[in-house]
């Protein structure tokens, strides 16, 4: 899971670094055929993401079909919890964006640059409502936040559901079944309907089919289901794909059967990657937010000392992917460096 989370973020990070800022195009000059993957293919990586997400919401909402974790009484207060867990490593990075886009618009013009905020978009995205509320993104991947947020009150409201419809079902198979159906027709809804409206991607539903199934590799592991767990995951994905190809679709069932079956865990557990990529997973949700204002802000800099200097430009791109990791990294120590807590999920970096 370590390695899905660091590659993954790697790859979300070049995507922005080569789609946005006047620094991107002397990249796409000096290496176009890698320019155009990270452009167009590596922001797949975000279903990795969300995937991985409910794989993990799971063990603290719902780690087994017939062990929801949350009476219906709970769930406003696991919702409020998890926004708090989301909350303060948005407000930096909101912070460093504005102040970076203000001293690029006084240093350089440049299309990509967010305006100046107003008010109400700025309470928007600390409530997580700028996509719903129509209001333009002050940093890239702020998007992402709120359908955490979203995903994750879902799926507690899901188990909710269930728990009280528990009391009225005998223990033991019904129970199960119940779980599994209620689960199973919410993936299938997501990815045979909501998945496909082209105006559904500010809602939880639109992107639940790839998080539900992080969930149901989550219940197959940790049951000892895993051929059951994979039959389902495939009929929802065939289902799904006959219906309409989507590649975003396909990938996520590929990493959710990855995280069912764990082919080359011990492997890459003792490869001599293992504690740098345990380390990038860490850190993936700060250096996923706070990787656009710092590279807005070096971007600034190198175009304003040398504006026709292709090589000071990739320098440039370089300089701020390092930057990007130091500052993930210091946020997570500031922010984040504590014990686990019950709503812990991730946020792709």
């Amino acid at each position: 899971m370590n390695w899905g989370k660091a590659l993954g973020s790697q790859l979300i990070v070049w995507h922005h670094l080569l789609s946005y800022g006047p620094l991107a195009p002397a990249a796409r000059t000096r290496w176009p055929e890698w320019a155009d993957f990270l452009q167009q293919d590596a922001r797949l990586a975000v279903q990795a993401f969300l995937v991985i997400g409910g794989y993990l919401a799971a063990r603290s909402l719902w780690p087994a079909p017939d062990t929801p974790r949350l009476s219906p009484r709970d769930w406003p207060l696991r919702a409020l919890a998890r926004y708090r867990r989301l909350l303060p490593t948005l407000l930096l990075a909101l912070l460093a964006a504005w102040l970076a886009a203000a001293l690029a618009r006084a240093w350089m013009t440049d299309a990509d640059t967010p305006a100046p905020p107003t008010g109400t978009q700025l309470l928007a995205h600390v409530l997580m409502l700028q996509d719903i509320l129509d209001q333009p993104a002050l940093s890239a991947g702020v998007w992402y936040v709120a359908i955490d947020l979203q995903l994750f009150a879902l799926l507690a409201a899901l188990a909710a559901l269930m728990h009280r419809a528990m009391r009225h079902a005998r223990p033991g198979g019904a129970q199960t079944a119940m779980a599994v159906t209620l689960l199973g027709g919410s993936v299938l809804a997501s990815l045979v309907w909501f998945n496909l409206q082209d105006d559904g991607d500010m809602w939880a539903p639109y992107f639940f089919g790839a998080y539900g199934l992080g969930v149901l590799a989550a219940w197959g592991g940790r049951g000892g289901q895993r051929a059951g767990a994979t039959a389902l995951i495939v009929s929802l994905l065939m289902l799904a794909l006959l219906l309409e190809w989507r590649s975003r679709i396909a990938l996520a069932g590929g990493v959710a059967l990855l995280l069912l079956w764990q082919p080359a865990a011990g492997a890459l557990a003792r490869s001599n990657l293992n504690a740098m990529m345990g380390w990038l997973a860490r850190i993936s949700y700060p250096v996923f937010l706070l990787h656009y204002p710092v590279s807005l802000l070096v971007s600034t800099i190198v175009w304003r000392l040398a504006p026709s200097a292709p090589a000071a430009q990739i320098a440039g791109l370089l300089l701020a992917w390092c930057l990007s990791l130091a500052a993930g990294w210091l946020a997570w120590r500031w922010l984040e460096a504590r014990p686990a807590t019950p709503t812990r999920g991730t946020a792709p970096a």
